[in-house]
């Protein structure tokens, strides 16, 4: 589930009205933001294992051009280094997808602990606390401009995505695929 269904859901629960509904609604936003944590978690799990694992590749990818060129063999040492410029960009890949990861899992542990404490209040019959997505406008800004800028990085990110599958299938359609 995206960010913006995510908060598109939660302005939803968050809308209800009376006591008993209100304070229904805010556990059943806290559900969803412990699922949506959950399922960032595994992301950036198996984000961190796949850039691992490139990191991995990208150093054999070089040390086989360096052993390729002390015993002169250019041919090999050439190949080593297309793949090693390729890891390099898949890397670099994977860092930025990481850290979009991170951004998000760190904007949905806040707004759970912002919906936490209102259901807290809630349950003790404290009148209606503000809602975790109903700030005051300057703190709400900066929460839309960190997810804009969270998912300008997803866009950035997927189109590169798409760029490189491209660049991959016309080397494979010119025969330049290794």
């Amino acid at each position: 589930m995206g960010l913006d269904e995510l908060r598109a859901r939660l302005d939803r629960l968050l809308t209800a009205q009376g006591h008993r509904s209100r304070t229904a609604s805010l556990r059943d936003a806290l559900l969803e933001l412990k699922v949506a944590a959950g399922q960032s978690r595994d992301a950036l799990a198996v984000a961190e294992r796949e850039l691992a694992a490139q990191r991995q590749q990208l150093a054999d990818a070089e040390r086989r051009g360096r052993l390729a060129a002390e015993i002169g063999d250019a041919e090999t040492a050439g190949i080593a280094s297309d793949f090693a410029a390729k890891h390099r960009e898949r890397v670099a890949l994977l860092e930025r997808k990481v850290g979009v990861i991170r951004d998000e899992l760190a904007f949905v542990e806040r707004e759970y602990q912002g919906v936490a404490a209102e259901y807290q209040a809630a349950r003790q019959g404290v009148g209606p606390a503000e809602s975790a997505l109903e700030r005051s406008e300057p703190e709400r800004s900066e929460a839309d401009r960190e997810l804009d800028a969270m998912q300008a990085r997803a866009d950035r990110e997927a189109t590169e995505r798409a760029v490189q599958a491209q660049l991959e299938l016309l080397k494979k359609k010119l025969g330049k695929s290794p």
